[in-house]
């Protein structure tokens, strides 16, 4: 243990080379869009951070920049409101609006050639990670006064790193690898990108809704807030092999009534939901929540098009005591997210954003749920595919921003196929269980 607590504590040795600014190539004039429903309750969130590591891009760094910066000049005109700010209108109404005298997306070129890509693939942690990516610990409403994209590339010693923050009251993940995947596709020769984002948030939801964002006065002037307990974050892999027997084992029995089988996602989430929960040694009669951040472009009415560009996801939730989770099989688990993720349909969403505009609750990025296991991004996304010209990712993180103990980020694997890797992030002793559990490991 002595050696990890070591490696984790050790920081990069980054030296920031330049920062600029990139627009969009052409004029566009001002244009606004107002924040609607499904963006503002992220408003508390922390700026949400993706790192990509490449083994190419190295040998003419400056050159590497500067086609990427082109490249981000060309993907703005579609993407213009990454280059943009928040900003309020007369009402206390949030918008973003984009106008060609602002500066646009920041862009930080930097380098730590003692590093080689090899040392940036540990599992375990991301604390070594911090240093490669912009805006450790900036809220989003930050975006009133920063830019809503920052990006930095790093010089390793064989190879790029690639970190992008983004403001995450204008997007989620779906927005977020639809702009990343434009932007790669213009660097490599594309003169236009083949899909366009559709912009108008209003077509989602037009309710406008103004914010208070005054903190609640704090009761006990004095008490200072328990110092959250240590946590680790650690990337398990689970090769298709190991996903087929997951889902086959949920699959097994199904329960009475049952009309279709469980999903992969359903599966994985069963399993991870399962071990989680050993792993936190949980009392019997102690709840615990599933939280899923499901994607709703198609279940809104009318729908949307996977290319909406913004927030259109909305936290479901499945809770039961941790006894009874663990006392059935794990098709009792599936069974309740499946259950939960087919009703949030359109009317449950209406009526969820209809309550969340009633009374305006702005979520702090933890408040999951208690003893929760929350997941985020997803396998679909084809992160491995993000090519600018110099091959494809070695590797996938999610930065620091925005994790809390039962935090999960699902990729698609590496190897590709139905490969999955999950990153989670839980309390130090529970990870120490987790990481001894054979069954949640499927040792192969």
């Amino acid at each position: 243990m002595a050696t990890q607590i070591t490696n984790e504590e050790k920081h990069l040795k980054v030296e920031i080379l330049n920062k600029t600014h990139v627009k969009p190539q052409k004029s566009l004039g001002k244009k606004e869009c107002q924040l609607v429903t499904f963006d503002l309750p992220y408003i508390a969130f922390y700026y949400n951070q993706k790192l990509l590591i490449y083994k190419g891009g190295v040998d003419k760094f400056e050159d590497t920049v500067e086609k990427l910066k082109d490249g981000l000049r060309v993907v703005l005109e579609d993407f213009h409101q990454l280059a943009g700010k928040l900003d309020k209108d007369e009402d206390g109404v949030f918008k973003v609006v984009y106008d060609d005298d602002m500066e646009g997306v920041e862009v930080v070129s930097a380098t730590a050639e003692s590093i080689e890509t090899a040392d940036l693939m540990d599992e375990d942690g991301t604390i070594k990670l911090k240093e490669l990516m912009p805006y450790n610990g900036v809220l989003n409403i930050e975006g009133l006064h920063r830019p809503l994209l920052s990006i930095q590339m790093t010089k390793l010693k064989d190879g790029l790193a690639l970190g992008c923050t983004f403001n995450h009251a204008i997007l989620d993940g779906t927005s977020t690898w639809h702009f990343m995947s434009s932007w790669a596709e213009i660097c490599n020769g594309s003169k236009s990108i083949s899909v366009q984002p559709f912009l108008d948030r209003t077509q989602a939801r037009n309710t406008r809704v103004k914010l208070d964002l005054t903190p609640p006065a704090q009761q006990n002037g004095d008490a200072k807030p328990a110092a959250a307990p240590p946590l680790r974050e650690k990337i398990f892999r689970f090769s298709e092999s190991a996903i087929d027997k997951i889902k086959a084992k949920v699959n097994a029995n199904p329960p009475e009534g049952s009309t279709k089988p469980f999903s992969t996602f359903q599966s994985l989430s069963t399993h991870i939901w399962h071990a989680v929960t050993r792993a936190r040694q949980l009392k019997p009669e102690d709840y615990t929540v599933y939280t899923v951040f499901a994607d709703c472009r198609k279940r809104v009415d009318p729908p949307m098009p996977d290319s909406y560009f913004g927030n259109l996801i909305q936290a479901i939730f499945t809770v039961t005591a941790a006894g009874l989770l663990q006392a059935n099989p794990p098709e009792f688990a599936a069974s309740m997210i499946q259950k939960a993720i087919d009703a949030h349909d359109a009317k449950a969403i209406e009526g969820r954003n209809k309550e969340w505009e009633s009374n305006p609750v702005i979520f702090q990025y933890k408040d999951a749920g208690v003893n929760c296991v929350a997941v985020g991004s997803s396998p679909r996304f084809k992160v491995y595919d993000v090519d600018f010209g110099f091959g494809k990712p070695e590797s996938v993180r999610s930065g620091a921003n925005n994790r809390f103990d039962g935090m999960v980020y699902l990729y698609r694997g590496k190897d590709g196929g139905r490969s999955i890797d999950a990153e989670i992030s839980l309390e130090a002793t529970a990870m120490e269980n987790l990481e001894k559990d054979k069954e949640f490991l499927i040792q192969e």
